[in-house]
């Protein structure tokens, strides 16, 4: 199955900066997994076990790093950069 998430995080640290930069490099380290990142957030598309161990394990990396953050997703059961077809869902 294919996966969307759109994600935003929130640092609670007066230089909110790197710790965002830290998260969107640690997407990007997944060769499996296309990274887009806009102004707002930042969309993972792939499939769906790979996508949620790279939130899972960068989510968890930043907590550990940089502290205390809130962290915004949508998740999709799909790759909705495709049209919706029976096909685009597994």
């Amino acid at each position: 199955m294919k996966a969307t998430v759109e994600i935003s995080m929130y640092p609670f640290n007066q230089d909110f900066i790197p710790p965002i930069k830290s998260v969107i490099a640690g997407f990007n380290q997944y060769p499996n997994i296309d990274v887009v990142t806009t102004s707002t957030s930042t969309q993972l598309y792939g499939d769906y076990d790979e996508v949620m161990a790279c939130v899972t394990a960068e989510l968890k990396k930043s907590f550990e790093e940089f502290g205390f953050a809130v962290f915004v997703a949508k998740i999709l059961g799909r790759d909705v950069r495709k049209p919706f077809t029976e096909d685009n869902q597994a």
